[in-house]
């Protein structure tokens, strides 16, 4: 059986995307090298993640951070699980400032949790991407987007491309210096030469489209 790392090799994917791509290497070098993510080797919990991934979305990082804290308080745990979850009644949660779909979401999280639905961080280090996404997407609330940011930021999986991102997208506009913005399978197709080292190049893109709109700090682009 198969297992995945949670990690790569930043030096490695760095010389693999320097030789295949002379445009993103320009900008590479102007960027200098990326830092290896410390939440690789932090240890998570994969229900949590997702219910903060949930609450965060369409919201600004302020208030998202304020409505988490009042769910923290109102359930009486830091880890916003299916128990944790069960502790409120749906009034709570709205009082809370959780939205009705917010709150249905939360609680057909908790049921999979619970019905055992949700891979955690063992069996997901024997599972290929394209089935962690396959599993989790299967939540009210979660979309792809949701699960390659935990791929990307939280397991380090080396391959994750989301193509659908305006960031990656605006990114890839200044590399190939395009009018538009590429479409999501213009990007898929282009960024077949970054593999095995997408997810590297995700991480090159949205920097370079931050420098590109004038952005001098990064973006942060998950809650994770």
């Amino acid at each position: 059986m198969a297992r995945y790392r949670r990690g790569y090799d930043t030096g490695a994917a760095d010389a693999h995307l320097a030789q295949a791509d002379p445009r993103l290497a320009a900008w590479m070098r102007r960027i200098g090298p990326l830092e290896p993510d410390a939440r690789w080797r932090r240890p998570f919990d994969p229900v949590d993640a997702l219910a903060r991934a949930i609450l965060y979305q369409q919201l600004s990082g302020k208030a998202a951070a304020t409505i988490v804290g009042r769910v923290e308080q109102a359930t009486g745990s830091r880890r916003l699980h299916a128990d944790a979850l069960d502790r409120v009644d749906d009034a709570t949660l709205r009082a809370c400032g959780v939205s009705g779909n917010k709150t249905l979401a939360l609680r057909d999280l908790a049921r999979r949790e619970q019905a055992g639905e949700i891979p955690g961080l063992r069996r997901m280090s024997t599972m290929h991407e394209d089935e962690i996404i396959s599993a989790l997407v299967q939540v009210r609330g979660i979309g792809r987007w949701t699960v390659q940011m935990m791929l990307m930021f939280r397991l380090g999986r080396p391959d994750v491309l989301p193509a659908d991102d305006l960031g990656i997208r605006k990114g890839l506009q200044a590399v190939d210096r395009l009018e538009a913005p590429p479409t999501p399978r213009q990007v898929l197709e282009r960024g077949q030469a970054w593999a095995p080292w997408r997810t590297a190049a995700s991480l090159y893109l949205w920097r370079i489209a931050d420098l590109a709109s004038g952005n001098k700090a990064p973006t942060r682009r998950s809650q994770e």
